[in-house]
C-alpha cells in the first residue's frame, strides 16, 4: 500500500531554496532515515509530508485510510494535561479493543522505559525534555500506519535511546525519521534517503550501506571528492567493526575475522592536521578532592575525586536528571560544590560548550560572531600556524556564502553549531562538552570527531550519543545509584560489556546447573557431517573475506567505471551477508564440537 506520494516539492525559506522539483514516496512497512547538514530542509520536508506545513509548489498525495503521527523537535499539549492521560488517550480503538488496564498499564511501561517515573504530573510542570518523551510514548501509543519522528533521540540518555531503537526494530509500522545518532539509523532503517544541493537521493539499506554506496559514487567522481571520500571509508571502516552499542550487529563476532580492510591513512591536507588545544597545560590542570552537591535532600553525587591528566578523553553518561550537567560545571568551578573542592589550574584555558545556545549576535553575520571571540587562532606547530575565523568556519561546513548569513536566519542546528566554533575559536586546552550532538547534522558529528582526534588537551564530554562516545572517549564516568561516579577503562562499548557481563553472572545454584548441561552436552557425540562441515566453514569464511576486500579495494580505484561500481556495489552487499550467514553457523557448530 503506498502511503503518500510527493512530486515536484519546492520549498524556501528567507527566498533561501532548500529544495526545488524532488520526488518522494513510501510503501507499507518501509523505514526511511532522512540526511543532510544543518539548514538543507529535513524538518521542512518531514512537516511537509505530515501536512504541517504546506510546500510553496508541488502536491503530497497521501492515502486515504492512511493514519499519520508527526513528532515535532518541540511538541505541544493541551492545557494542563497530565503525562499519562495524554498517552492513553493517544490509542487508537480501531486497533482493536483493550481494556482501561491494559492501556494504562502499556502507557506506564512507555513512559517508564523514557525515563517519565511520575506519569500522574502534568506536561507543564515538566521539563522540556521530559515533555519530548512523553511526546515520545504518546507517539509509540496511537499506532499509526506511517509514524515520522524528528530527531527523536535528542533529550534521552543511553539506556531510553536503545529500548527505543528496540521497540521500534521490533514494530512492523512504516517509519520516516531524521536523526543523527547513526547505530539508531543502521539498526532501524532500511533505506537511507540524502537531501543534498536541493534534490534527494536515496538508498537502499541503513547506514552501514548508504556509506558503502556513497563511497562507491564519490570513487568515480572528481579527484577533488578524495578527502570526502576517505572520510567515508573510515566511517565505513568503524562502523563494520561491530561496536558492542549496535544490537543489530551479531555479539559474538568472530575476532579470527576481518571486518574490513585496513582503515586508509588521513588524507593529508590542513584541515585535519591541525592541532588545536596544544597550548600549555602545567602540573594542575583541574583537582577535585571528595566533591558532592546536594539538591533537594537527594545527593546528586558524593566522594569524587579526580586529578585531570593531559590527554584525558572522559565519557559521562547515566539517567537523565543524574547529575552530569552539574558535574560539569561544579570541575569546570562554575558552581560550588556543596562538599570538598576544586581548583582549576592557571594555565588551563577551558571551552564550555552548554546544551542551551547563548550570546550569539543575532543581526550579526555567522562569520563576525566567530571573529567576536578572536581572528586568529595560532596553534604554534607548522609553517601555517594560524588558524583564521573562516577557515574553521570552512571546516564545519559554514560554506564562504553562508559565513555572511545572518544568525538571525540560521536554523537551530546552525546555531548550536555557531556557539560551539566560538567556544572553539578561544582554542581550549581543557574542553567540556555538554550533549554536543544534538541537532547536529552528520556533517559536523564528522567535523567534530576530526578535531577531537587531533585535540592536545583534557576532555570531558555529556553525551547519549553511543557512536560519538565511541569514537571520543577512552573512559567513562557513570552515574550510578546513592551518588556514586563509577569509572569504567574504554568506550561506550567496552562500558556495555563490562555491564551485560556483570548482569550475567551466575548464582552459585545457576553454575552449578550450567556444569551439569555442559557436561552433558560434551558426552554427546558430534556427528560426522557436523564435524566435517565445521572443518571446511573457516577456509569459506576466509576466502569470501579476501573476496570481501578485492571488493573493497576496487571499489576505491578512481578508474573503475560507473557501471562496474553499481555491480561491485551489490555483490559487496551478498557477500557480506554470506559471510555473517556462515560466520553465525560457525559458531553453532563450534557450541557442539
Amino acid at each position: 500500500m503506498t502511503l503518500f506520494s510527493a512530486k515536484d516539492l519546492a520549498k524556501a525559506y528567507h527566498d533561501v531554496p532548500l529544495f526545488d522539483g524532488i520526488a518522494f514516496g513510501m510503501q507499507e512497512g518501509e523505514r526511511v532515515g532522512i540526511i543532510g547538514r544543518n539548514g538543507a530542509g529535513k524538518t521542512s520536508l518531514l512537516r511537509i509530508i505530515a501536512g504541517e506545513i504546506e510546500p510553496d509548489d508541488g502536491i503530497v498525495a497521501r492515502g486515504r485510510t492512511v493514519r499519520i503521527e508527526y513528532l515535532d523537535q518541540a511538541p505541544e499539549f493541551a492545557d494542563a494535561e497530565l503525562a499519562l492521560d495524554c498517552v492513553v488517550k493517544a490509542y487508537d480503538m480501531g486497533h482493536g479493543h483493550l481494556e482501561d488496564w491494559e492501556l494504562d498499564v502499556r502507557a506506564r511501561q512507555y513512559l517508564g522505559k523514557l525515563g517519565i517515573h511520575e506519569p500522574d504530573q502534568s506536561v507543564f510542570e515538566m521539563s522540556g525534555g521530559q515533555r519530548k518523551r512523553v511526546a515520545i510514548a504518546r507517539a509509540l501509543m496511537s499506532e499509526p500506519d506511517l509514524l515520522i519522528l524528528d530527531e527523536p533521540t535528542n533529550h534521552l540518555d543511553a539506556d531510553s535511546v536503545q529500548w527505543l531503537q528496540d521497540e521500534l526494530s521490533r514494530s512492523s509500522r512504516a517509519l520516516l525519521l531524521v536523526t543523527h545518532d547513526r547505530y539508531f539509523l543502521d539498526a532501524v532503517c532500511n533505506r537511507i534517503v540524502e537531501l543534498d544541493q536541493h534534490r534527494l537521493l536515496s538508498y537502499d539499506g541503513g547506514y552501514e550501506k548508504y556509506l558503502e554506496r556513497k563511497t562507491a559514487m564519490l570513487a568515480v567522481q572528481d579527484s577533488t571528492a578524495t578527502h570526502q571520500r576517505n572520510k567515508m571509508r573510515r566511517e565505513l571502516a568503524w562502523l563494520a567493526k561491530g561496536a558492542k552499542a549496535r544490537r543489530t550487529k551479531q555479539k559474538s563476532r568472530i575476532d579470527w575475522i576481518a571486518q574490513m580492510e585496513a582503515e586508509p591513512k588521513a588524507f593529508e591536507n590542513r584541515d585535519i592536521q591541525i592541532e588545536l588545544g596544544h597550548k600549555f597545560l602545567g602540573g594542575r590542570i583541574v583537582d577535585a578532592d571528595d566533591i558532592g552537591i546536594e539538591l533537594d535532600g537527594r545527593w546528586l553525587f558524593r566522594h569524587h575525586t579526580w586529578r585531570a591528566q593531559p590527554g584525558s578523553r572522559i565519557g559521562i553518561i547515566g539517567p537523565n536528571g543524574a547529575g552530569k550537567s552539574t558535574l560539569l560545571n561544579t570541575l569546570a568551578g562554575l558552581r560550588e560544590p556543596d562538599e570538598g573542592w576544586v581548583n582549576v589550574g592557571e594555565t588551563v584555558t577551558l571551552g564550555m560548550f552548554e546544551q542551551e545556545v547563548k550570546d550569539l549576535k543575532l543581526n550579526d553575520s555567522v562569520v563576525s560572531n566567530v571573529r567576536d571571540i578572536a581572528e586568529f587562532i595560532d596553534v604554534g606547530v607548522g609553517r601555517e600556524r594560524f588558524i583564521t575565523a573562516s577557515e574553521l568556519c570552512e571546516r564545519f561546513a559554514f560554506t564562504g556564502k553562508q559565513q555572511h548569513t545572518l544568525v538571525s536566519n540560521c536554523s537551530g542546528g546552525e546555531k548550536r553549531r555557531l556557539a560551539l566554533l566560538r567556544v572553539l575559536m578561544a582554542n581550549p586546552n581543557v574542553l567540556f562538552l555538554d550533549e554536543p550532538t544534538n541537532d547536529f547534522d552528520l556533517q559536523t558529528l564528522t567535523a567534530l570527531e576530526d578535531y577531537i582526534d587531533f585535540f592536545k588537551g583534557v576532555l570531558l564530554v555529556v553525551s547519549h550519543d553511543r557512536a560519538f562516545l565511541d569514537k571520543v572517549v577512552d573512559t567513562i564516568w557513570a552515574f550510578e545509584p546513592n551518588g556514586v561516579i563509577k569509572e569504567y577503562p574504554g568506550n561506550y562499548s567496552a562500558y556495555l560489556e563490562k555491564i551485560e557481563a556483570k548482569r550475567a553472572e551466575l548464582t552459585p545454584e545457576e553454575k552449578k546447573q550450567k556444569g551439569k548441561a555442559i557436561s552433558q552436552t560434551r558426552n554427546k557425540k558430534v556427528s560426522f557431517n557436523d564435524r566435517q562441515e565445521y572443518d571446511q566453514l573457516e577456509s569459506k569464511i576466509l576466502k569470501l573475506e579476501k573476496r570481501k576486500a578485492e571488493i573493497e579495494a576496487a571499489l576505491g580505484n578512481p578508474i573503475t567505471g560507473y557501471e562496474e561500481m553499481a555491480k561491485l556495489a551489490d555483490e559487496l552487499v551478498s557477500v557480506s551477508k554470506d559471510v555473517d550467514k556462515l560466520s553465525m553457523r560457525w559458531l553453532e557448530l563450534s557450541e557442539k564440537v
